[in-house]
């Protein structure tokens, strides 16, 4: 199967020398981290089945958060964490996107309107739930960061998965929203739009914003006034999508969306010497499985576009799922519902893990006898280990 470490290895010297002067280091960092990854240049294990003799080598992983082959074990990690959160009530998806302005400024100033989108998301969810005329509760949300379209483009958005309900004030009650039903559209949509121009603004004033190139006139006041000013009445894309169908669909669902990166290994399909071949699905056409051919330059231009801030969580909770008092809050809520406490979550991963020679390694792929780790190969690279989202 073809890999994004490939197209690396095949085309991103060239593209390193193209792109000199262009390239931060954040961005340097994950191509260095994806081409090696899983490859001598990490060390890794050898291990032998004491039975049949089989012998396997198994290379470290580079545990960056932008690279393909470690993101599904990483998932599985997060996903078995935060399993015991789930509640028996329906569960609601809201997605709030940016405009294409204000993706241009988030592009530049990634950090600080990345977080101004999480923070106006999460404001506005909360805001609506609380007020009697709709929910009148507090709510929990978890909220994950994606900055792509199916194109590999820029396009940041964050999606919300919301249970139906939520504490009463005076936290002895679970208020239910009604079935099928989480919160108005239309009215999210007004208040996101408000919160997210007013914190931008503010943060302009701050002086927290940069500007370069074409938009380099913007760190004029008066001209960020005027650029921002005609969004103010423009319809903001916020939706909401079908409740899930039951907790499985849930878990499903984060599994598959907390930690995906702009493109899978899966959906590439050729490479050559000059240009790389995609799947990509067209939503405006009725969700047509399309190929689409890039150069390489530009495939790895886009790849890069979706390298976040060194340190920077794209997965957050809030409300009652908030990590301060998550915990008592859920054991207080399921208490209100009458249901037993969730299983104790289990964790695992498939990185090999620091071991030593002589201790029992995983089941013969061959005989399904227990293999035994023989060796510890050294890397002639440093792995730099990037923190992950554990939130």
């Amino acid at each position: 199967m073809l890999e994004v470490a490939d197209v690396l290895r095949r085309h991103g010297e060239a593209f390193r020398a193209r792109s000199a002067g262009h390239l931060d280091r954040s961005a340097l960092r994950v191509m260095g981290a994806v081409e090696v990854c899983r490859t001598a240049a990490l060390g890794g294990h050898v291990a032998r089945c004491g039975d049949c003799g089989h012998t396997a080598i198994s290379y470290n992983s580079c545990r960056n958060r932008h690279c393909p082959k470690c993101q599904a074990g990483a998932a599985r990690e997060w996903f078995q964490a935060r399993a015991t959160d789930l509640l028996p009530v329906a569960y609601f998806h809201v997605v709030f996107t940016l405009p294409a302005q204000v993706a241009a400024i988030a592009f530049q100033n990634k950090a600080v309107v990345y977080a101004l989108l999480f923070e106006a998301a999460a404001e506005t969810l909360r805001t609506i739930a609380a007020d009697p005329k709709h929910l009148g509760a507090e709510i929990g949300a978890t909220m994950v960061l994606h900055t792509w379209g199916q194109t590999l483009t820029h396009h940041p958005h964050v999606h919300c998965i919301v249970p139906g309900g939520g504490l009463a004030p005076d936290n002895k009650r679970w208020i239910s929203c009604r079935p099928g039903f989480f919160l108005p559209v239309r009215v999210l949509q007004r208040l996101y739009r408000r919160l997210f121009l007013d914190k931008l603004r503010a943060a302009h004033r701050a002086g927290r914003l940069r500007f370069f190139n074409e938009l380099a006139p913007l760190a004029d006041t008066t001209t960020f006034d005027r650029h921002i000013t005609p969004l103010r009445r423009t319809e903001w894309i916020v939706y909401a999508k079908r409740p899930f169908a039951g907790p499985e669909q849930v878990l499903a669902y984060l599994a598959r969306y907390t930690h995906r990166i702009a493109i899978s290994n899966r959906r590439l399909v050729a490479l050559d010497d000059s240009h790389v071949a995609f799947t990509w699905r067209d939503y405006a056409h009725g969700s047509t499985k399309k190929v689409m051919r890039l150069e390489a330059h530009e495939f790895l231009r886009r790849f890069l576009l979706h390298v976040l801030p060194d340190g920077f969580q794209r997965i957050r909770h809030y409300g009652f799922l908030a990590n301060g008092h998550r915990r008592a809050k859920l054991a207080a809520i399921r208490r209100l519902l009458a249901v037993p406490p969730p299983p104790t979550a289990s964790t695992g991963s498939d990185e090999p893990t620091a071991r030593e020679p002589g201790e029992p390694g995983p089941p013969c792929p061959c005989c399904g006898a227990v293999m035994t780790l023989i060796e510890v190969l050294p890397g002639t690279r440093r792995r730099r280990s990037q923190r992950l989202d554990t939130s």
